[in-house]
């Protein structure tokens, strides 16, 4: 079961999610909170696969929750679920290390899959703001200072974790990769594992935006 911790301050969505999710197979709540203090005392008792983290809160807001709990828990997945698709939102809370960015009209069934999808290390954006999620990760990504990386490990990547590498950049899915290379996404997923623990990055968005900045993506660091 994948143990769910609801973060909303609205308890009306807060109880209606608790709801539609305790239906979903393989899903379990195992909590819920107003805000992200609240959240985190939750979490360490309970401690949740997947958060689910509302942007606009009080006291303190989903981007920074999912920082703290990024920080605290790095195993911990984080979907950012609300009514806001603006660009300082959805960028903020990838930054910090979200898994996934839903908005609230999202159906059950997209939602329930997007749990999945996170806990087994893959990504999920909302169609409406992934194409631009993307662009805009790509242009802060060569703007910024190049991420550093273990460069004996970057020495040993083998010719299908750079393939791995290239897709990850292009922002495609663990289901996708899989489908592309032909693997199974269990491979796809071990190797993305294999290839942060080799280049010392923390997480998959590390990864895809050192590969938009050494040019990974247009195949021009690798052969």
């Amino acid at each position: 079961m994948i143990r769910v911790l609801i973060v909303d301050d609205q308890e009306l969505f807060r109880e209606s999610l608790k709801v539609v999710l305790s239906v979903s197979h393989g899903i379990e709540v195992v909590g819920a909170a107003s805000g992200v203090q609240e959240a985190l005392k939750s979490a360490a008792a309970c401690r949740p696969d997947v958060v689910l983290m509302d942007i606009r809160m009080p006291g303190m807001d989903g981007v920074e929750g999912t920082r703290l709990f990024k920080e605290r828990w790095p195993g911990t997945k984080v979907v950012v679920l609300t009514t806001f698709d603006d660009d300082e939102y959805v960028f903020g809370a990838l930054k910090n290390g979200a898994s996934g960015y839903l908005l609230k009209g999202s159906s059950v069934s997209e939602l329930s899959r997007a749990i999945q999808i996170v806990h087994e290390g893959g990504a999920m954006l909302n169609p409406e703001i992934a194409s631009k999620a993307i662009q805009q990760f790509s242009s802060m990504a060569r703007g910024a200072a190049t991420l550093q990386v273990d460069q004996q490990g970057e020495a040993e990547l083998s010719k299908s974790e750079r393939q791995v590498i290239r897709a990850v950049g292009r922002g495609l899915s663990n289901k996708e990769i899989a489908g592309e290379l032909c693997l199974s996404e269990g491979t796809v997923r071990n190797a993305i594992s294999g290839i942060l623990s080799k280049l010392d990055l923390r997480d998959r968005t590390q990864l895809a935006i050192w590969a938009v900045q050494t040019g990974a993506v247009n195949q021009g660091m690798f052969p």
